[in-house]
């Protein structure tokens, strides 16, 4: 049975190696999970996910291969037929027979009683008030109204007063090709790690201490600076006009760089770049800072990274004065190729959903003026940004 899983996991893109399947082994050997469904669970997925964009994926494979356990009740358990759970009515309710419903007393009450009525039924049953099935007021099944129950086979939420949900899973946002969340864009990050040990040694060196201390024969404390991340990071974000639709998405990405970089200076720009940029929106008429000064305060040793959905006239990218805003004297072109010259580790990240791209002109000029290190802003497109920054 474990075999079969592992090789599920393999199958279903769950990077699981035999080590990791020999330390779940021995922790069942060891009963680490005391037989329970719930615990054989978490061990599982910690002995055998390295990393949370996975997690997703397992709990689908953990799903199949052990289908039943989690809804057994009793040492027999029992199955309840698909076809009995298909949506045909749905009861609409006033509030007033809304709130003759009384709950049965809490979730202990509620799995006896599910479990009791699985052993009496006969067959398949929708719209009423006691069997298990879909579109009445029982507590168990789908579709139907109760101010608790368990909700079994329903697609999704109605009324959002389940208590219980038998076919829920906790990871569903986690997989890399879901929408953004400051925790996995947090993980995706983290692949533009350098570390160094930079600044004032105040952290313990236990190595370095047994070993001076052997070797002198006294009790020698060593000291050393904190390990941190040495990136350092240069990150540009468009705002104002069609940046408004996907300001929630940008925020997101800004809040987890912040908190993931500590080299980390930001710019705003308005559809291209051009010669003057500003760390403050409501004071960006009054104090621009000019992009020459960037180019000679910062070293080349920092990444550069683009936030923007590159939609504009594409005479903003190409001609001069072709700027919405003012008067530009060069095109922005020449100041992206300037940038992109003095720091060669650059990536560009576009909201504009991937497929979508080809639609628009600017759009395929700027990925052609990045030489094509344009990726989408997902959690699997910051990923292999970071690769292409690495």
């Amino acid at each position: 049975m474990f075999i079969a899983f592992f090789e599920a996991l393999k199958a279903g893109g769950v990077p699981v190696s035999v080590r990791e399947y020999l330390t779940l082994m021995e922790a069942m050997d060891r009963d680490v999970a005391g037989r329970q469904v719930d615990a054989f669970y978490y061990l599982a997925r910690a002995s055998l996910v390295k990393d949370e964009r996975h997690l997703d994926r397992f709990d689908q494979v953990f799903g199949r291969c052990f289908k039943g356990l989690e809804g057994a009740l009793g040492e027999e358990g029992h199955s309840i037929p698909e076809d009995w759970l298909r949506k045909l009515t749905e009861k609409h309710l006033t509030e007033e027979e809304k709130a003759q419903i009384e709950a049965l007393g809490g979730l202990d009450k509620l799995l006896e009683t599910l479990k009791k009525r699985l052993e009496e039924q006969k067959g398949r049953h929708q719209g009423g008030s006691k069997w298990i099935g879909t579109g009445g007021t029982s507590p168990f099944g789908a579709y139907g109204y109760n101010p608790e129950g368990v909700r079994i086979g329903q697609d999704g939420n109605r009324n959002f007063r389940a208590v219980k949900v038998w076919d829920k899973r906790e990871f569903k946002d986690l997989d890399d090709t879901v929408e953004l969340g400051t925790r996995n864009i947090k993980v995706a990050l983290r692949r533009l790690r350098k570390f160094a040990r930079i600044g004032a040694a105040e952290e313990l060196d236990l190595d370095g201490t047994i070993r001076e201390t052997a070797r002198q024969g006294w009790l020698d404390v060593r000291l050393r600076p904190e390990r941190r991340n040495a990136v350092k990071v240069l990150l540009f974000l468009d705002v104002g006009g069609s940046m408004d639709w996907h300001v929630a998405q940008v925020e997101e990405l800004f809040s987890a760089a912040r908190a993931e970089f500590k080299h980390l200076e930001h710019f705003y720009f308005h559809n291209c770049v051009y010669e003057g940029v500003w760390k403050s929106n409501a004071r960006r008429a009054t104090e621009r800072i000019p992009l020459f000064d960037v180019l000679h305060t910062y070293p080349h040793d920092y990444k550069l990274i683009f936030v923007g959905d590159a939609s504009m006239s594409p005479y903003e990218i190409t001609y001069a004065n072709g700027s919405v805003e003012h008067n530009n004297a060069e095109p922005g072109k020449v100041w992206l190729e300037r940038l992109t010259t003095t720091y060669p580790k650059a990536a560009w990240l576009n909201p504009v959903p991937e497929p979508h791209w080809g639609y628009t002109e600017s759009i395929r000029l700027m990925r052609h003026l990045m030489e094509g290190r344009m990726f989408p802003l997902t959690v699997e497109g910051i990923d292999a940004a970071m690769r292409e920054l690495t």
